[in-house]
């Protein structure tokens, strides 16, 4: 069994916008089944295809299970599946010695910027850059399942 221990963060877009950074990635995903305690995703990045299946979270874990599937199938699965699609440039930024992944989001949820960290425990100790604002990890709205139903742009 696969586990994700995971931190999330916004981001602070002036402090962001002077981080030196490569062209990023373009990510597209679709979820199939998007539920509080479990999702199903299919994502196109660059020019490769995943499905995954995530567990309900508990703290900062949650199951997951990731494997490559073939570009075109991911293609077709999103062309048949309703539900929004979620666009975003994704960075790789790596600072005190983690891996940071930040996700610029387009199109209905443009405007959000979101940092996460991969953890090996709970209590791993780790850095903040200063472009990191406020932790959203357990907040769902920043699910990326529910930023699907519940567009950025829509929100009051």
């Amino acid at each position: 069994m696969h586990v994700e221990i995971e931190r999330k963060f916004l981001v602070d877009k002036n402090k962001w916008e002077e981080v030196k950074k490569d062209s990023g990635k373009t990510v597209q995903q679709k979820y199939l089944l998007a539920e509080p305690d479990k999702s199903i995703r299919v994502r196109i990045k660059g020019d490769k295809g995943y499905i995954t299946l995530k567990g309900k979270s508990s703290g900062f874990t949650r199951n997951e299970y990731e494997y490559e599937i073939p570009l075109q199938d991911a293609g077709e699965l999103m062309e048949h599946f309703p539900g929004g699609l979620i666009l975003k440039t994704r960075y790789k930024i790596m600072f005190g010695g983690k891996l940071w992944e930040v996700d610029e989001f387009r199109d209905a949820n443009e405007g959000l910027i979101v940092a996460e960290i991969e953890l090996k425990s709970e209590d791993e100790s780790f850095e903040l850059p200063e472009w990191v604002g406020q932790e959203i990890t357990n907040d769902v709205r920043y699910y990326n399942a529910s930023l699907s139903k519940n567009p950025f742009k829509s929100w009051d």
